[in-house]
């Protein structure tokens, strides 16, 4: 992302974001409500369009991407939002290889080789021929996360997705993408899990008033936040 700016009427809610994400890399990015955290994480994969700047991922500028291409990028870029968005009506293995089957047009017996893959790759084997009202939200969001990874994205965004559940399923949706961090997924989440954040991640974005505030590492900026507005912020979440 270079120089992004975005509003919504009179709001500016990304003003002058410059952003590089590495492959492989875990990009966690903390900020107060109204920061323009989830925006920025939409505009990676083209669900808002910026006003000005620039977007480059996968090799593909998004600034006037055609729809057609657009859909062809949002298979290499998965996004992971707090709702779970299941189809109530169709048993997990089916809301994994929905998108393999009619985005991808694979054939349903490779949909359903590449849905217990991934199933098993979140701890949800066990559960393909259950429906979502049977699960717990944990289980659901794990669910949401094989889904993403059954499309094989280069990239993986995750938008507080934690943030709807209790501490006990919180920790099993932490454990999955710590998994997919060792194994190398390149990953950018929107997070207020701070112990998680400082763990996991290789790089730390803390958002400001539509700007990125600070960069670097989780633990040289949590020990030694270089701005005010940074030491307020974790002070108020490290209880």
């Amino acid at each position: 992302m270079e120089n992004v700016h975005k509003r919504f009427g009179q709001n500016h809610v990304l003003n002058g974001v410059s952003l590089e994400i590495e492959r492989g890399q875990v990009v966690a990015i903390i900020g107060r409500s109204g920061s323009g955290k989830s925006t920025l994480l939409r505009c990676l994969n083209g669900l808002e369009k910026i006003d000005s700047g620039s977007i480059r991922v996968c090799e593909t500028e998004l600034n006037g991407l055609a729809s057609k291409d657009l859909l062809r990028l949002r298979q290499r870029v998965g996004i992971v939002f707090q709702g779970y968005n299941l189809f109530p009506h169709l048993t997990v293995k089916r809301n994994v290889t929905l998108a393999l089957t009619n985005i991808k047009k694979m054939s349903l017996a490779e949909a359903n080789a590449i849905a217990s893959k991934v199933l098993q790759q979140v701890g949800m084997a066990e559960k393909l021929e259950a429906y979502p009202e049977m699960l717990s939200g944990g289980q659901q969001q794990r669910v949401a996360i094989a889904r993403s990874l059954a499309m094989m994205p280069e990239l993986i965004l995750f938008d507080e997705v934690t943030s709807a559940l209790d501490p006990e399923l919180t920790g099993e949706v932490l454990r999955t993408m710590e998994n997919l961090a060792r194994e190398g997924m390149t990953m950018t989440l929107v997070t207020h899990e701070m112990a998680f954040a400082k763990k996991v991640a290789d790089v730390l974005v803390f958002m400001h008033a539509g700007k990125v505030w600070e960069i670097g590492s989780p633990k040289e900026l949590f020990a030694h936040p270089k701005t005010e507005e940074l030491n307020r912020f974790i002070n108020s979440e490290i209880k």
